[in-house]
């Protein structure tokens, strides 16, 4: 198709239009725009993690003049503005759809970390990958919310692996200028203990949605306060509860110094129960009695949990969050013990310390975990703190994950999909039929999708390998080496995520020799790459990352097996997109939801994984593999030995063989009927958009009825 005849376009006018698109984030599940962005100096925006502001100020000036001289880009620009144009134009859902008074809502939701994009590194993983595909569905859906949380000097870490495989964490200043950041000119102040820490509020925009972060990085202001947002989940247990009061009491008193009044709160996880706090402040000081103070916070909140595990939960000293406390607590009258007791299983325990995550439940009137098993687990963690009698009768319920699909999924299996299925591009709803009519595409087409996926993440694979390899000082032949590593058409299975010891990354390597036969069979070869980061106080994590990358470089593995550093989302994309079967095998039920497996059947990947987390809802016989029963009461040494003795079984009899088992034109018509049947039944189910409405229709909406009442 030849590009419609545009006017030059100057550099500065250039520039100008740029920059406007940059600092709508929308642009990060735009494909056009990132293709626009990319097309501006190919080189730089590979250097740069994708960061279009940092391209723009880097871009040589004659090749900016040059962009605004080719048809193509001209083109391109303009397709990419009418999009945007389109999108604002469009009646949304929540238009559509609510009513009345309903339609005056407006949601505040707060978390400690947002993952928009690799190139704003504010997040360490599930947590912010889950909330970052909130605000994008609820942009694309009209939901009327505002987002609050911190803007991170460090952000998390950057992650090399030593020539042992021991990890070096390595902190980088972020330069704000280099964010889509706008400066609201508003400076809040936050009574923490006997200090008083001033935070600038910045203003970052999610398509539809404000997302306000608090910098207490300021000059002429204490160390101690500065460091409060020098970095996520960063110190020890005083600079961690003096960050969280930051986010929920500096965060409230931002949003109202911004001018917004939110009808309802949502806390996404417990490090942000100290909003709740701060609110009861607001109301009591304007004369209304505590216990109607409560009642009135507790009838306006949603508290979701993602924490299976009791001891993943922040307790802190009660003297310690007394002395945290002090400045709120006289104002609200109250002694010390009785607000620490909302946060405490036992009230009138005095040894006990102060559970965030308590604290929520307490002062949130709608709780939810993050899929149906995390929801029954949560409903027996905390039987205690609502003094029932059974686990049925805690009033926890659930809002399975979902993932932000346009966020995701490949720009190859979007065009096809848009082709072939026709999806509505702009104001759709919480599900998207258009799966429905997946038999549109041929099994050729899957196919060919599939075949160029895995062909791109090879290719991924091979320069990620090599550069660490030239990072680290190797000689040629290592370098070569990594240039030639796994093969273009090997059954490829992807593992990434966090390296918590629960999610289990060796696993998969407990026989080692059974392992390696599978792999090194030359008539049907299999690769496996892996990614993930762990805390950088986790010795045990980290040393999960030593061994696999030990185990990489060993006889029958070398080749076979890779080890990609710095995992993040650039990452995380390429990998779920280009690997035939993702794998997961976490410690049943220590897995709340994950979503990393929903991913991967937005290119027709399947799922071997343990039934745990989302994937306990998800399977369902014919669209992936389910590793062992699900949770067993038993040791960890057997529930290792079976769940490694059950993978081995399904790759060898089931997967590996029907992979490799061609029909008619060469294709293997039983994988791709699963990989059909994976597309059709997860992401319709497990989408963000599902989820956001699923929120609202069951949280957020009853919420602004009682908070009205």
């Amino acid at each position: 198709m030849t590009p419609p005849r545009t006017k030059r376009i100057s550099p500065a006018s250039l520039e100008r239009r740029l920059r406007a698109l940059a600092f709508d984030l929308r642009w990060t599940w735009c494909s056009s725009a990132a293709r626009l962005f990319a097309a501006v100096d190919p080189v730089l925006w590979e250097a740069t993690n994708h960061a279009p502001l940092e391209v723009l100020r880097r871009v040589a000036p004659p090749r900016l003049a040059a962009c605004g001289e080719d048809r193509g880009f001209r083109a391109l620009l303009a397709e990419t503005e009418e999009r945007r144009r389109a999108y604002y134009a469009a009646t949304t859902w929540f238009q559509r759809t609510v009513r009345g008074a309903r339609r005056k809502t407006r949601i505040a939701y707060f978390c400690s970390e947002y993952a928009v994009h690799e190139s704003i590194p504010q997040y360490s993983g599930g947590l912010g990958v889950l909330a970052g595909d909130h605000l994008k569905s609820a942009s694309d859906l009209g939901l009327p919310l505002v987002a609050v949380g911190l803007l991170y000097r460090h952000g998390y870490y950057r992650q090399e692996l030593r020539a042992d495989g021991t990890t070096r964490v390595l902190y980088a200043d972020q330069d704000f200028a280099e964010h889509p950041l706008v400066d609201t000119g508003v400076t809040v102040e936050c009574p923490i203990g006997t200090s008083l820490v001033k935070a600038r509020v910045w203003r970052m925009q999610i398509g539809r949605i404000p997302l306000y972060l608090l910098d207490a990085d300021l000059a002429d202001e204490p160390r101690v306060n500065r460091e409060l947002t020098i970095g996520l989940y960063r110190g020890e247990p005083r600079q961690r509860l003096r960050q969280q009061a930051l986010l929920g009491i500096g965060g409230v008193r931002a949003l109202a110094a911004v001018g917004e009044t939110p009808d309802v709160f949502h806390l996404n996880e417990g490090h942000a129960a100290l909003v709740n706090v701060e609110r009861l402040r607001v109301l009591v000081a304007e004369g209304v009695p505590f216990d109607e103070a409560l009642a009135r916070v507790r009838a306006s909140t949603v508290f979701t949990t993602h924490t299976p595990v009791p001891a993943g939960h922040d307790r802190y000293a009660p003297a310690l969050a007394a002395r945290v406390l002090r400045p709120l607590l006289g104002e609200l009258g109250l002694p010390a013990r009785r607000l620490i007791d909302l946060g405490r299983e036992r009230p009138g325990d005095e040894q006990e310390p102060l559970c965030m995550t308590i604290l929520a439940m307490r002062t949130s009137a709608r709780i939810n975990g993050v899929s149906a098993l995390h929801g029954g687990v949560s409903r027996a963690m905390w039987q205690r703190v609502f003094g029932a009698r059974t686990p049925g009768e805690v009033p926890i319920g659930h809002v399975t994950n979902g993932v932000h699909t346009r966020t995701w999924i490949a720009p190859e299996a979007e065009a096809l999909f848009e082709r072939r299925l026709r999806p509505r591009r702009n104001g759709g709803g919480p599900r998207d039929e258009s799966w429905s009519r997946l038999d549109r595409v041929t099994d050729a087409e899957l196919w060919e999708l599939r075949r160029r996926l895995r062909r791109r993440l090879v290719g991924f694979v091979r320069e990620r390998l090599a550069a660490q390899a030239i990072r680290r000082g190797a000689d040629v032949d290592e370098v070569a080496g990594a240039r030639a590593t796994f093969t273009e058409d090997a059954l490829t299975i992807g593992f990434a995520r966090r390296f918590a010891t629960y999610k289990r990354a060796p696993l998969v390597f407990r026989d080692a020799k059974r392992l390696a036969r599978i792999l090194t069979d030359a008539k049907r070869p299999v690769q496996i790459v892996f990614a993930g980061k762990a805390h950088p106080a986790d010795a045990p994590g980290q040393a999960f990352a030593q061994q696999v990358h030990a185990l990489a470089r060993k006889t029958g593995f070398h080749g076979r097996v890779a080890l990609i550093e710095e995992y993040d989302m650039h990452v995380g994309r390429m990998l779920t997109s280009g690997a035939d079967v993702w794998l997961n095998t976490p410690l049943a039920p220590h897995e709340a939801s994950g979503t990393s497996g929903m991913k991967s059947p937005l290119a027709g990947g399947l799922n071997l994984s343990i039934l745990d987390g989302w994937w306990s809802e998800g399977f369902d016989g014919s669209n992936g593999w389910a590793i062992g029963d699900g949770p067993v009461a038993d040791g960890r040494a057997r529930r290792d030995a079976r769940d490694a003795e059950s993978l081995y079984r399904l790759l060898e009899e089931e997967l590996v063989p029907l992979f490799y088992r061609r029909g008619k034109g060469g294709l293997p018509m039983g994988w791709i009927a699963r990989m059909r049947r994976s597309i059709e039944s997860i992401p319709p189910r497990f989408s963000a958009h599902r989820m956001v409405a699923e929120y609202w229709d069951t949280a957020y909406g009853p919420a602004f009825d009682d908070s009205r009442g």
